[in-house]
């Protein structure tokens, strides 16, 4: 039978010979291709662009060449250095376009003696060493131009030259030229020379002076078009422009160039000097493909005046658009070529496709045959492995559910643990801490209680932690941190322990600091378990050393713990990291947990543990963490807390008088009422018998009734444990903050639940703090102490924000919803003199006391006061116009007479009410 991997090679065999045939028509196919430097370095945007436009056109008709073009900006020091850099790069050929001749030539002839070829473009240099020569003759431009000038003035007039820069090649043949051919005329006289920079700026600063000096010339001859412009106007600022002839060099295509010039009148006449872009590219391709070539390669020049001005820009708008036809269809030809060789690629695939579908084919064929031979016995195989597969998914989905009901048996064990240790530290600890006069014997005694309890906690904890591993329960929530800051705080628990045995404790970082992102949960406990292991096995005046490095190729940080114990037995080595595995030791017996924990941790966080040891030289464990976590580790958010305290806002202050009903606790004293709903009684007596000294107490043992006692009696905290009978205590939390008779009472869970997820939950139902069983009993007092407190500052926020001028409260949560309501009632009845707390409690649907005492727990003051607060602040809004008298206001906010109505308001705001409206009106002119 053959096989597929047969049939795939045999196919791919195909395909690679196919390739090749292709690749090596297309190698046969192209055209040696070749590098050509343009150093460039002459004056004149419009210029260089006509130089390159001409360049470009003629590098159309071969698309073989590599043209790389550096511009030097008027720089010879520049160019030189371009000019090195070509040669570095290995060009076939240069053309270089100098501005100042010497400083030029002698790394031209460098690179000509280096056996390339060199094309020296419009300007010469002052060395014959150069492989051919393109550009006009200067000299020849003066003196066409001077013969012109004679025509054109008649033999007779006086002549202005301004001439290009000072020591520049063109400009010095042109005058020369130019100068020579005058001499042949006496009539005519170069009455004076104005040099410039080849740029327009330079005439128009100094051309005015001249003028005005000699105002009687009759033309101008500028060595190029830019500078022609500039003398026309400066002639035309002067007014002359009519009386003075200008004549300019160039004789540039488009819009601004020389030949516009000449058309628009601008100037007289302008002699044609070709760039030479197109002739330069021309010889170097006769150069590079060895045919045969002048050196000398002078372009011609000629006038261009109002006779032949308009033939000559029809002739080069022509050329232009001829240009751009032949490009357009160069570029439909490479286009063409690319579909070519594209459907020739197609072509060779296709038919190596049908050649390997053929072959499949027949393998196909042949295959069919034999498998048919065969599928009669996997039939059968096949329905003895279905029938064997079938018991085997009964087996160990039975093994599944007995599993999972001994894990959560396992789990709630573990949970229930926590209630008799909280009955346990709770008292111990207080007896450790209250500075009772306890006997030493007994107070070592409890300290070994509350140590034995602790290490009891330590183990639950950790089998906590392998049941939330296992059941992936346990997310990393990593933080930016130091994690040598991290780990020596660590270190510094164990630093007593071990100084008491004379064992050294070293700690060496590589770097003082290493930002990591990690989870501090985790590794806290991977680093106390190998420390823990590593001080327990290390005997006296032994070394625990604890080193961390940054690993840059394996972008990971080792944090290495080594100790000089007796080392690891070659029998313990591969079961070391099992659960409940404590090995062959005869001493010093753990629970067999800690190492396997930290293994499963340190993979949780996406690291690795690993050790090496040899008996009797010690061990070490090194953790490899790495660099950069998934951002699906790290914390993108905080854990919901709850709500910050609000500020006080700015008011008048007012001193509730009403005391209807008993005064609700002021921060943390005997009067609050706390509310305990806890399902076990000897918890429940425990935080009876602890709270009972500092406030008032009552108990529940269900949620229903806790839920029941709490809209009835209104406690001022209510503290309640999660795990409750018919009904749970976040469902508890929920309800009470959905009420609003009791949504204002601050809420603490008490629960053996200990995982951040569950904390989370119980934030996110709306508790205000969330303790862990077992909890000190101290720290318990404090947070109760520290939530009332909190709520006397959100009451003070509450009636600060209503003693404002506009008291209606924006309804985001429960309580500011009810005081948002019961300030829509009462300003609604403001004019009733009549208005009562039975009235307002009626409309709000809850009876008398009820209301009393949420305003009360909200507020801190009574209904009666909070209705008068309310009159008042409306009269200072009405008493700031004049349109209604003292009496009047008193009246309409319900006041029963107007004396009374003064007398309230003096002795909420020190003044009178006439005395009010005098300070914050003005009166009328």
């Amino acid at each position: 039978m053959i096989s597929i991997a047969h049939v795939s090679r045999l196919i791919v065999g195909v395909v690679l010979v196919t390739a090749t045939l292709w690749g090596n028509q297309a190698k046969a196919a192209a055209k040696p291709g070749y590098v050509i430097g343009f150093s460039q370095c002459t004056n004149g945007d419009a210029w260089r662009l006509a130089m390159l436009a001409g360049m470009q056109k003629e590098l159309s008709f071969y698309p073989e060449v590599t043209f790389r073009m550096k511009d030097a900006h008027n720089s010879s020091a520049l160019q030189e250095k371009h000019i090195r850099e070509f040669l570095q790069e290995g060009i076939d050929l240069l053309i270089v376009s100098a501005n100042e001749a010497e400083p030029v030539t002698p790394i031209v002839e460098e690179a000509y003696n280096r056996g390339i070829p060199v094309v020296i473009l419009d300007r010469r240099t002052t060395s014959k060493l150069y492989t051919a020569y393109v550009g006009g003759n200067n000299e020849e431009v003066g003196r066409t131009a001077g013969n012109y000038v004679a025509n054109l003035l008649r033999r007779q007039g006086r002549v202005l030259e301004i001439l290009g820069a000072p020591g520049s090649s063109p400009a010095v043949d042109r005058h020369r030229g130019f100068a020579q051919a005058l001499a042949a005329y006496p009539g005519l006289r170069l009455v004076g020379e104005l040099n410039s920079n080849w740029e327009r700026p330079s005439v128009l600063a100094r051309l005015p002076a001249v003028l005005k000096a000699e105002p009687d010339i009759d033309l101008i001859f500028a060595h190029n078009d830019r500078l022609a412009l500039g003398a026309y106007q400066v002639c035309k600022q002067l007014g002359l422009e009519r009386r003075i002839k200008i004549v300019g060099v160039d004789g540039l295509p488009g819009p601004h160039g020389g030949i516009q010039l000449v058309q628009d009148g601008i100037i007289n006449a302008t002699l044609l000097y070709s760039p030479g872009g197109e002739e330069a590219i021309r010889m170097a391709m006769k150069i590079l493909r060895k045919q045969p070539y002048e050196k000398e390669n002078i372009l011609s020049t000629m006038v261009i005046d109002s006779t032949n001005v308009l033939t000559m820009k029809l002739q080069t708008e022509k050329l232009a658009s001829q240009q751009q036809d032949i490009q357009r269809q160069q570029e439909l030809l490479r286009k063409q070529r690319d579909t070519y060789a594209s459907q020739q690629t197609v072509l060779y695939v296709l038919a190596a496709a049908l050649l390997g579908a053929a072959l499949l084919g027949l393998l196909v064929w042949r295959a069919f045959r034999a498998n048919r031979r065969i599928n009669h016995q996997l039939a059968l195989q096949n329905q003895e492995i279905l029938s064997q597969r079938n018991q085997i998914q009964a087996f160990a989905e039975q093994a599944r559910v007995e599993t999972e009901a001994k894990l959560r048996f396992f789990t709630n064990f573990s949970h229930e643990l926590r209630t008799p240790l909280t009955l346990i530290l709770g008292p111990v600890e207080e007896m450790l801490t209250s500075g009772s006069n306890v006997p030493a014997a007994h107070r070592h005694d409890l300290s070994l209680i509350r140590r034995n309890a602790q290490r009891l906690l330590q183990l639950v904890n950790q089998l906590m932690d392998f049941r939330r591993i296992d059941v992936g329960k346990m997310p990393v929530r990593a933080t930016e941190g130091n994690l040598v800051a991290f780990v020596r705080e660590i270190m510094d628990v164990f630093e007593r322990p071990a100084r008491q045995r004379g064992i050294s404790l070293r700690f060496l970082p590589a770097q003082p600091v290493i930002p990591l992102w990690f989870d501090a949960n985790i590794l806290d406990k991977v680093f106390f378990n190998l420390l823990s292991n590593a001080l327990k096995f290390t005997p006296e005046r032994g070394q625990i050393t604890v080193s961390i490095q940054v690993v840059t190729a394996e972008q990971a940080v080792r944090v290495s713990v080594e100790d000089t114990g007796r080392g690891i037995s070659e029998q313990d080595k591969a079961h070391i990291f099992e659960w409940f595995y404590q090995g062959q030791q005869s001493v010093a017996k753990g629970s067999g947990m800690g190492l396997a924990l930290a293994l499963g941790l340190t993979r949780l966080h996406l690291g690795q543990l690993s050790f090496t040891s040899q008996a009797g030289q010690g061990s070490t464990f090194v953790v490899t963490l790495p660099l950069e976590l998934p951002a699906n580790l790290k914390a993108s958010t905080t854990a919901p807390v709850p709500a910050p305290l609000l500020t006080l806002e700015e008011g008048i202050a007012e001193s509730p008088t009403e005391t209807t009903l008993p005064a609700l606790a002021q921060g943390a004293t005997s009067e609050a009422l706390v509310l305990i709903i806890e399902d076990n009684p000897e918890v429940n007596a425990f935080l009876v018998q602890k709270l009972r000294p500092h406030f008032q107490v009552s108990a529940a043992t269900d949620g229903t009734t806790g839920l029941r006692m709490a809209a009835d009696t209104i406690p001022d905290l209510i503290v309640c444990d999660v795990m409750l009978p018919e009904i749970s205590g976040l469902e508890v939390v929920a309800k009470l903050k959905e009420d609003w008779r009791t949504s204002h009472i601050p809420v603490v869970l008490l629960t053996a639940r200990s995982a951040p997820e569950q904390q989370v939950e119980g934030v996110q139902a709306g508790a205000d703090l969330y303790l862990t069983k077992p909890f000190n009993p101290t720290f318990l007092l404090e947070s109760l102490r520290t939530l009332l407190a909190n709520r006397d500052k959100l009451r003070e926020h509450f009636r600060r924000e209503l003693s404002v001028d506009t008291a209606t409260v924006a309804p985001q949560r429960v309580d500011q919803k009810f005081l948002a309501d019961l300030t829509a009632i009462v300003e609604a009845n403001l004019t009733r003199s009549d208005l009562s707390v039975e009235d307002v409690a009626r409309s709000l649907g809850i009876s008398r006391v009820q209301l009393y005492r949420k305003v009360k727990a909200v507020l801190g003051t009574g209904v009666t006061d909070f209705i008068q607060s309310q009159r008042l602040t409306k009269a200072r809004q009405l008493l700031l116009t004049e349109e209604l008298t003292i009496a009047e206001v008193a009246y309409q906010l319900g006041f029963s007479t107007p004396s009374y109505f003064s007398t309230s308001f003096k002795a909420r705001y020190q003044v009178s009410p006439s005395e009010f409206r005098a300070l914050h009106t003005t009166p009328s002119a």
